[in-house]
This record gives structure tokens, sequence and C-alpha cells, in this order.
């Protein structure tokens, strides 16, 4: 059985129009600054990771029909149950977010370049096709760019791979690539002249 994102939609209809919101529009209800508190405020604990919270929300049911922070918080109630953090056994918080910390934790930025530790497969230049099927875990690849051709036009260095790290397995490092693909060849024919760039995950990758 594969794994299937909600969030993975480029290439397949959906239904309505996309209606724009006026820009510094951030909030659109009382309860939803709430529950952006809670998510920032469960993370220094160690309950997961950025890569956890991607797949916790991309895999609800209700992922399509909910709002921007309805999916924050039925993917946190996933978590806390997934992880017990709420049970009598309930691991220890590795760090506890205090009312004075709030503002400089979220005005600080996560790295997630990490040192490498062998050299990179692949160069500017390169022709590459990436990874084709779909994978039976979270992943950073979207489904358009499945088996297809492009470009290596930059070499971003070595950052946290997401498919180990969504599922508690470790950063795994790996080599991170900008790749062009012309939209002929994600969307067939029909498609408009353009190029579109994604950035790829070593593993994804193989020489065309």
């Amino acid at each position: 059985m594969s794994y299937h994102s909600n969030a993975d939609l480029g290439g397949t209809a959906q239904p309505g129009a996309i209606i724009p919101e006026a820009e510094g529009d951030l909030f659109h209800a009382p309860w939803e600054p709430r529950v952006m508190a809670l998510v920032v405020a469960m993370g220094p604990t160690g309950m997961s990771n950025i890569d956890m919270n991607r797949s916790a929300r991309e895999t609800l049911p209700n992922y399509l029909g909910s709002s921007y922070y309805e999916i924050w918080l039925s993917a946190l109630e996933k978590l806390v149950a997934q992880t017990g953090v709420l049970g009598d056994a309930a691991p220890p918080a590795r760090r506890v977010l205090k009312a004075p910390m709030v503002l400089a934790a979220i005005g600080t930025s996560t790295s997630y370049s990490r040192p490498p530790t062998q050299a990179a497969r692949f160069t500017v230049g390169d022709h590459v096709r990436t990874r084709s099927g779909a994978p039976k875990h979270h992943t950073r690849l979207p489904g358009y760019a499945r088996g297809k051709i492009g470009l290596v036009q930059r070499v971003h260095g070595v950052h946290v791979f997401p498919d180990t790290n969504a599922h508690g397995q470790g950063e795994s490092p790996q080599w991170l690539y900008n790749v062009a693909f012309d939209a002929a060849e994600l969307w067939g024919p029909q498609a408009q002249r353009s190029i579109i760039s994604l950035d790829a995950w070593e593993p994804y990758l193989q020489p065309a």
C-alpha cells in the first residue's frame, strides 16, 4: 500500500475557484491564534519534528475540507495521541517554552543544513531522472515529478532527509539539488512553455 499525501495536488483537477485573500489577514477566527500558540509551544518539547508535522497533516482524512488552522489542530491532536504525551507514562519534555521566550522562538529560524560525509553524486549540468512509483512513506517528491528527466541547476549542500525524519528514523542527511524540468516533461505536450524547478534530495535521483 502506497503512502497518500493529500497535499500532493499538482496536476490534479480541483473543484471551485481559488479566492485570494487580502495581504496581512493572518487569522479569521478568535480560536486560530490559540492553535498557533499550541503548535509553537509543543515544538520545543520534542514531541515531533517538522517532517512529522507535515506527514501528520497531509494524511488527515478531512484535509481537503479543512481550513489552514483546522489542519494544524487536527494534526496536533493526531500527534498527541500517537506519542502519548498526555498519558500517565508521558516522556519528559525536552524543553518548556516559557512566555518570555516565545517571541524569540518564533523569530529564530532553524537550520536543516548538515555537514557532508561524502561527495555529491551529481553536479550542475547533470541530467537526472527522478524516482518513479509512489513510496510507502512520507516524501517531499511530488507525484507529478516522479519518473521525470530534469537538469541539475544548483547544489544546495547536505540537508535533513524528510523521508526518514518524518518517521523518527533519524535525520539521515542527504545532498539536496535544485532540478529544472521542462513543463512538457511534467504535464505533457499540451503544457505551456515554461521551466519548473523543484528541490530534490539525492535518493530521489538517478542518472538519466
